[in-house]
């Protein structure tokens, strides 16, 4: 059994990324580059880069297509276009990269760091009414809050791989 991490992994080699100054000067010389925010529409309600087009990564590939209630004509029509993709932190991106490349998207790259990347290059977002965010308040809001029933129980090794290690080495060592 695989992991989050290393499914992400085994996706990124096929995946091009790019870093939020990348991206920045990518919009800067061609405006027609659609970003595509694969959160959830709360996540992207609270805060998101401006002009973004919200397509959460449950509903990614029906949005792709025609026929569907999910579909987004917009995105349809972009396979050859300039597409940037994110989420919260560049995981989610790779994987609805990995998944647009197989449907035909030629020109799709994952922005490497997500959302949170892009405040941290002071970047601009906006809320769900397009105000703009105030970024020490984005900071509050990129602090993982995992609740204690989220933590992996003491002593559980489901979903993890065994470490081999060399006799007498420790995980400190």
């Amino acid at each position: 059994m695989r992991n989050f991490l290393e499914l992400i992994r085994e996706n990124l080699g096929d995946v091009r990324e790019v870093m939020p100054w990348d991206l920045n000067a990518r919009l800067r010389a061609n405006p027609d580059l659609l970003i595509i925010d694969v959160r959830e529409p709360h996540e992207y309600d609270a805060m998101h880069i401006p002009g973004s087009l919200n397509v959460p990564r449950g509903i990614l590939e029906s949005a792709c297509e025609w026929d569907y209630e999910e579909t987004v004509p917009e995105l349809v029509e972009a396979r050859d276009r300039e597409i940037a993709v994110v989420c919260r932190s560049g995981y989610r991106s790779i994987l609805a990269v990995h998944s647009m490349q197989v449907l035909g998207y030629s020109n799709a790259v994952s922005l490497k760091t997500g959302v949170r990347g892009w405040k941290d290059f002071e970047q601009s977002l906006v809320d769900k009414n397009g105000a703009a965010v105030d970024l020490d308040d984005a900071d509050v809001y990129f602090t993982p809050r995992l609740r204690p029933e989220q933590m992996r129980p003491t002593g559980s090794t489901l979903g993890v791989r065994p470490v081999s290690r060399k006799p007498g080495e420790t995980p400190e060592s």
